[in-house]
């Protein structure tokens, strides 16, 4: 597969406080490949998204490394960039109260596809009804307060596939619906990406949304990357004690394991304040006076495999 994303040291700072909310992070991206983002909240997970769309907020600037996008061969100019649609974690608040649903998805449709008229509208009910929503034609009048938040996520995906992404972020998709709405979203994405053969950028702080969703993971800790490999490896053999530690929060539905979920001590240090070294180091229990003296290079565990850690769990 060819390489849709390619984002090399890439640092975002905001200039004002003198202060890097994403420190010097690489990864790659294929097409038709989802790479999952995970780590607690104030990680940098959802900024790293916000920078590789260029939706960086007022304030919060970028200021090194690159974020380059294959283009298309057969074209030129802007047309030949590739499109990225992006989801955002609350749905209601992501859409605008005084527009109904068609107006949202019609406009869409004229702006990146150039559909007016009837034309928009059949094409509005069809990535409606492709989304999981019935009786199309009298969803389209209604407003976002009028759906559930499931609904209006399942909106916020019909307002992105009208872009005809090629990358689709999505930072959070399922945070604010309750379990069943979460099954439903997760398989209706799986669907969407066999189907579009898009790649698909996720942002989570649930490894089992990432495990059922990514080939690849990046777990970020302060702005940096301290983990990545492919997501079953990831699971079986984490190498950074805060990977190590992430799996072992998790709560487990086997009726043979007895043993409750370990808490991470501590908690994630303000950005403007991080402590020497590597940053987890206070909060680690394999840590020892080099890891609070500087910085560990990231180094491969095995061929797909790389870790930032001076003591790694996996040899």
């Amino acid at each position: 597969m060819p390489r849709l994303l390619t984002v090399r040291d890439l640092v975002v700072e905001v200039p004002a406080r003198n202060m890097k909310i994403i420190d010097g992070i690489s990864f790659s991206l294929k097409a038709g490949q989802t790479l999952g983002l995970v780590g607690e909240s104030g990680c940098g997970k959802s900024m790293t998204c916000y920078a590789v769309a260029n939706m960086l907020p007022r304030g919060i600037v970028r200021t090194g490394g690159s974020i380059e996008f294959e283009r298309d061969p057969t074209r030129s100019g802007k047309a030949a960039d590739p499109t990225i649609a992006m989801i955002f974690q609350d749905p209601t608040s992501s859409l605008n109260p005084v527009h109904t649903i068609g107006y949202y998805l019609e406009s869409a449709l004229y702006r990146h596809q150039g559909l007016r008229g009837n034309d928009a509208r059949l094409e509005a009910m069809r990535l409606l009804e492709r989304v999981g929503i019935d009786r199309a034609k009298s969803r389209l009048r209604a407003y976002p307060h009028q759906f559930s938040g499931g609904m209006n996520q399942r909106v916020m995906i019909a307002h992105a596939l009208a872009a005809k992404p090629q990358l689709l972020i999505a930072d959070e998709p399922t945070t604010a619906l309750d379990v069943t709405m979460q099954a439903q979203i997760l398989r209706l994405l799986e669907e969407l990406k066999a189907e579009t053969g898009m790649a698909l950028m996720i942002v989570s702080h649930d490894l089992g949304v990432i495990a059922r969703l990514a080939d690849r993971a990046a777990v970020m800790y302060c702005g940096k990357i301290v983990e990545t490999a492919p997501v079953a490896e990831l699971l079986q053999r984490p190498a950074h004690p805060y990977a190590r530690a992430l799996i072992d929060c998790m709560p487990s539905i086997d009726p043979s394991e007895i043993e409750p979920p370990i808490p991470i001590p501590g908690s994630v240090p303000l950005l403007d304040s991080l402590p020497q070294g590597c940053h987890f180091h206070p909060r680690c229990s394999r840590a020892s006076s080099e890891c609070s003296a500087r910085y560990p290079v990231p180094a491969y565990i095995d061929l797909v495999h790389e870790a930032a850690c001076f003591h790694p769990v996996v040899p």
